[in-house]
């Protein structure tokens, strides 16, 4: 019980979860922009550029990003 907690906890795993009108991406390292139809930012495998429109900004927390908008395409850039 106490090992699926600390796994829980210590998740550091990169998702990028797609919903009907907003994206969740969890775990990046670092927001490069924001902007209304575009937004980067740079996760342990590289650089992901979400392209769309109507962005908007919903949650920003340390490594936890909610944002609104429609998303047209998903580019990614390996290191």
């Amino acid at each position: 019980m106490l090992s699926k907690i600390k796994d829980y906890i210590l998740d550091d795993e990169f998702r990028l979860v797609l919903l009907e009108d907003r994206v969740l991406v969890i775990n990046f390292k670092r927001l490069i922009s924001l902007e209304e139809d575009r937004v980067s930012f740079v996760t342990n495998y590289g650089k992901i550029v979400l392209t769309g429109k109507k962005f908007l900004l919903s949650r920003l927390l340390d490594k936890e990003i909610l944002i609104g908008g429609s998303i047209e395409r998903i580019d990614v850039f390996y290191e």
